[in-house]
């Protein structure tokens, strides 16, 4: 890995809209050198429903991580999720013509292909084929094929499908925003890889990434991923509820969850008010701290036990698909006052928040080390091991020649952050947890068939001009 190799990761959000530029530092850490934030307009659950909208706030805070970096973005690798996300397991397998060669990358790529011909359903897209244990002529349990002999190869394989048509729609955006699409990742793998130790999934763990739009879940068993979903509702729909049972404005039904709400309500008392600015002149509406942790206890409840329900279809209550890690929370969700007890009184199992500080380098921003970003970080950290220059200094930019990385599309209007949304993103000072564990190799990424897929994409982005 190049210590000058720039990698750019891209978070659309139903909230907000992450990029993040990033390198390895000398000591294998991720160095963050730039970050920018916008409000997400034109996504919802996930799934992108106003292109336009989209295309500006993707610009914002593209422009604003170059304004923070001093680097021109050239392409980006972004995180996939939404509603239309799902995944099956499939078994597969080859027959090798000479069994006395031994097995190479291309017959492991020759499995992998075979599985992306799969009849799917109408206008769904294989995302990712992520092999799990490989059997070698009978032979169980092989998780590096690489090296060895045998004539039949096979393989049960994790499948993420997705909509084609939401796939494109995000395809779109990056173009028009002057961007090209060097990676596409599932957003609960890109948060895996920032919040969990390789200890953690070989124990057995489940990652709950709770988005403004989507609940995000991925489990792992020994050090392979086992099952994902995707939950339709996340933080935005609490804040629904806030704004409903309370009778405010959504821009206060937020602030109130972000600064005062609590996931359990024993934790407040009934003289705990507090005072909401009434709307140009009414009088101020006073709410009780109680009733709200009533709300959001209610809502969370609900998320929470549609996720176990998906742990429980994994099968964790069977011994040999234990999850020893337990529960693994992040973000902007996991922020919330007490959620971790509350998970832990719902499923009966060990919890702790999710930061992605463990892989970043020490002199990184406080705020970067949030839940909220554990997605971006992740998302930078797949660039970085696909070797990609996703960015080029400024300074290049000035010579006498300069070279055009991207033209900017005819696009005018920039939407201001309003001036709650700052309010909005604050944190909850949370204790870190500290990890001394050590930094595990990263498994050999195949990118042959990846490669082509995106390059599908490419071609019928160009083809609709």
């Amino acid at each position: 890995m190049e210590k000058d190799s720039i990698a750019v990761g891209l978070d659309i959000g139903t909230t907000k809209i992450v990029a993040m530029i990033g390198r390895k530092n000398e000591y294998g850490k991720l160095e963050i050198l730039g970050v920018g934030k916008s409000k997400s307009l034109g996504v919802a659950r996930g799934v992108v429903n106003n292109i336009t909208q989209t295309i500006q706030s993707i610009q914002q805070a593209v422009q604003e991580a170059e304004a923070n970096s001093g680097y021109k973005i050239n392409d980006v690798v972004v995180g996939i999720a939404g509603q239309h996300i799902r995944s099956i397991q499939h078994s597969d397998y080859i027959s090798r013509n000479n069994p006395e060669e031994v097995i190479g990358d291309a017959d492991i790529d020759l499995l992998i292909n075979q599985v992306h011909k799969l009849a799917m359903l109408p206008g769904e897209e294989i995302i990712h084929v992520l092999p799990q244990e490989f059997k070698i002529d009978g032979q169980h349990e092989i998780k590096e094929p690489i090296g060895m002999y045998g004539g039949r190869l096979e393989s049960s394989f994790h499948v993420v499908v997705g909509q084609a048509s939401s796939i494109r729609n995000v395809g779109r955006c990056i173009k028009s925003s002057g961007l090209d699409l060097s990676g596409l990742t599932l957003e609960p793998l890109a948060s895996a890889d920032a919040v969990l130790s390789q200890e953690e999934k070989e124990a057995g763990v489940a990652l709950i990434d709770i988005g403004g739009g989507t609940t995000d879940l991925a489990i792992f068993k020994d050090g392979i991923i086992r099952h994902t979903a995707v939950i339709p509702f996340g933080g935005n729909v609490i804040t629904e509820d806030i704004k409903e049972g309370c009778s405010i404005i959504e821009k206060q039904a937020e602030l109130l969850k972000v600064k005062f709400g609590s996931a359990w309500p024993g934790e407040n008392k009934d003289n705990e008010i507090v005072s909401i600015p009434g709307l140009r002149g009414r009088e101020p509406k006073e709410i009780s701290l109680k009733n709200l942790s009533k709300i959001i206890h209610a809502r969370v409840v609900e998320i929470i036990e549609q996720v176990f329900v998906e742990i429980k279809d994994y099968g964790h209550e069977d011994p040999r698909k234990k999850l020893i890690a337990g529960i693994v929370l992040t973000g902007g969700g996991a922020q919330l006052s007490h959620i971790k007890q509350l998970v832990e009184y719902i499923t009966g199992m060990d919890t702790r928040i999710g930061y992605p500080n463990e892989h970043l380098a020490g002199n990184s921003d406080e705020e970067i080390s949030s839940p909220l970003y554990a997605t971006a970080v992740g998302l930078v950290m797949n660039s970085i091991r696909n070797n990609t220059h996703s960015a080029t200094p400024l300074v290049e930019l000035q010579k006498p020649e300069p070279v055009v990385v991207r033209q900017q599309p005819v696009v005018n209007t920039v939407i201001a952050p309003e001036p709650v949304y700052e309010e909005e993103m604050e944190t909850v000072a949370v204790q870190q947890p500290v990890h001394n564990v050590e930094e595990s190799t990263e498994k050999r990424v195949k990118r042959s068939f990846f490669d082509k897929y995106i390059d599908k994409i490419k071609d019928f982005l160009d083809n609709a001009e």
